[in-house]
């Protein structure tokens, strides 16, 4: 059997004497022995360190570890405690500074993996046992129940368990009082030289994924660690953490290579998320369009794809006995051919849905309104911003990626003049490049549209950082500076009134304050890329004035004795369009 913990320094003979306590056995009705009391006393005085020996109830030794009882991952403790009782297992560990009293962390630990107990037992330099401290659950499931500390000669071994008795029964009644099946995944933060902002960003995304974060560790280090991402002593730190508030899982603030992943994993025995599969998942919790859906399952097939390598034994190769000899296929090369098809079904599929979408965005075009799109980063206010404008009613939330599938609206103009407005998806640190990629056929309808809106969430107080990830994506796409407007939104929550001011435009979608402003400045911006222009049409030509009608808005008509003289704001292609059908007669 192995022997856990901080093993380092310690001799051989002596590692072989500890691992002896594997084959102690406890008698059912008793908590412990005096005699492993007694050899835990001596060897603790022996290496100078922590002993923890874990015991389930039929007097089975589970674990020996050196070390603090906290410091050591026990992964039967996260696995086999249930939503209705207590864990099964006690641990009995040693303190050489002679004291029987459990510290606040021993009791944090209690609590938080709902052992049966935790003991301390006192051990001096010389080996002598100075008593026993214990406690198990109180009267409910944040309360410890202090027993103890005894002397030696005085522990009561049978009332002890006896004690663990009773807590499991408390423990079941304040479970069904207080949880439900559908639990919420609990989470703890990991980042690595991270600012304040990106932490905090990476909570929001937590809780809009539906995690609850209960613990946070931001380590500051000169370069990362390839094997450990924060490094082998903050993952002690880290494992502490999660043994003393029982977490679910990890979530890192960066994307994991998959060897730090399944070092993380096999080394605190929870589930490790990475900033890249947290928004993966939000996007495919969130689309809702056919486009959507498989658009966000093509992200997370490219990117599991680049996973596979190194995953573990189920990845061994097959084949062995009659009928299966022979080169073979190794089941990660199964996994990776399936992938790769599904990849690029899929690929297919979205293709076809772009050229559909390509016919959607001409036949707009052929109706000569102008389209606005509304981009920014995630959570800026597009959707209200949208619905104010429109009276439409698109999901507007206090969430990350609320909104994922691309929405259009008509919005009249002040002038009367009918525009098209887009809203798109939003737009985050560390966007994954898959998800980029496979968005691409959306994004582009951005790069496409007359006038692009950022619109930015001015009460953040990193709006200007945010600001310049949208923009620096905004080009990557091919949009250029002069097709950008910069709209400032969530004015209300800042100390002035939302005018327009040094050039900025703000506004308060929600208040609805600064938007005529604004509309105003869209129609000044979107003139240039109309221009006036006077035709006569023959009344032999009524193709050419069908066509005029339909690709302009509200044009001028006057009808003379031999024709028709038109007046319009006009698209110059569609201008020259027109020209062209006079001129073939």
């Amino acid at each position: 059997m192995q022997i856990n913990g901080n093993t380092g320094g310690i001799r051989q003979t002596l590692l072989d004497e500890i691992e002896k306590i594997y084959d102690e056995t406890v008698p059912s009705g008793a908590f412990i022995t005096y005699d492993m009391l007694f050899v835990l006393a001596d060897l603790t005085a022996k290496i100078n360190r922590e002993i923890s020996v874990y015991l389930s109830r039929q007097g089975k030794v589970h674990d020996v570890s050196i070390g603090s009882a906290i410091d050591v991952p026990l992964p039967y403790l996260r696995l086999r405690r249930g939503n209705a009782g207590l864990s099964g297992i006690r641990c009995i560990h040693t303190h050489p500074g002679g004291t029987p009293e459990l510290s606040s962390v021993d009791l944090g630990t209690l609590i938080s993996t709902r052992m049966d107990a935790m003991a301390a037992v006192g051990v001096t330099a010389g080996g002598r046992v100075t008593g026993l401290g214990a406690a198990v659950i109180g009267d409910d499931l944040t309360t410890p129940k202090m027993l103890g500390p005894y002397r030696v000669g005085e522990i009561p071994l049978s009332e002890l368990m006896g004690e663990i008795t009773a807590a499991t029964e408390r423990v079941r009644r304040a479970v069904n009082l207080t949880e439900t099946k559908n639990a919420i995944e609990t989470a703890v933060l990991v980042g690595l030289n991270a600012s304040d902002h990106s932490m905090l960003e990476l909570a929001r995304l937590a809780k809009t994924a539906g995690a609850e974060v209960i613990g946070t560790i931001n380590k500051t280090r000169p370069q990362r660690d390839r094997k450990f991402y924060i490094g082998k002593g903050n993952v002690s730190d880290l494992n502490l953490l999660l043994n003393a508030n029982n977490a679910d899982m990890i979530i890192t603030n960066d994307e994991l290579s998959p060897a730090e992943q399944a070092t993380l994993e096999e080394t605190l025995f929870v589930k490790v998320v990475d900033r890249t599969t947290l928004i993966l998942d939000i996007f495919a919790s969130h689309a809702t369009t056919k486009e959507g859906v498989l658009q966000v399952e093509l992200a997370q097939l490219k990117y599991g794809l680049s996973r596979l390598a190194g995953q573990g034994a189920h990845l061994s190769r097959l084949g062995g006995g009659i009928g299966t000899r022979g080169p073979g296929e190794s089941k990660l090369e199964t996994d990776r051919r399936r992938m790769n098809r599904k990849i690029f079904e899929l690929s297919q599929e979205i293709e076809k849905l772009k050229d559909q979408r390509k016919i959607r965005r001409q036949t707009r075009e052929k109706s000569g309104l102008a389209n606005v799109a509304l981009a920014g980063y995630t959570n800026a206010g597009k959707s209200t911003l949208l619905n104010l404008l429109s009276g439409s009613d698109v999901l507007a939330e206090d969430k990350l990626f609320a909104t994922l599938d691309p929405v259009t609206r008509k919005v009249v103009m002040p002038s009367g003049k009918t525009v098209l407005f887009s809203d798109t998806v939003g737009f985050i640190d560390k966007l994954p490049h898959d998800l980029i990629a496979a968005f691409r056929a959306t994004l582009d309808e951005t790069a496409k549209a007359d006038l692009v809106l950022n619109v930015i969430d001015v009460s953040d107080p990193n709006f200007h950082e945010q600001r310049r990830i949208v923009r620096d994506v905004l080009f990557s796409l091919g949009v250029v500076e002069d097709d950008i407007l910069e709209v400032y939104n969530k004015a209300d929550a800042i100390d002035f009134d939302p005018v327009r001011d040094n050039g900025r435009i703000y506004i308060s979608a929600r208040q609805n304050t600064g938007v005529t402003a604004l509309l105003n400045e869209i129609e000044l911006r979107l003139k240039p890329a109309l221009i006036l222009a006077e035709m006569f049409i023959p009344y032999t030509r009524g193709d050419v004035l069908n066509y005029i009608q339909k690709v302009c808005e509200s044009p001028e008509i006057e009808h003379l004795d031999d024709g028709t003289r038109v007046k319009a704001y006009i698209k110059p292609e569609y201008h020259n369009k027109a020209l062209a059908m006079l001129a073939n007669r």
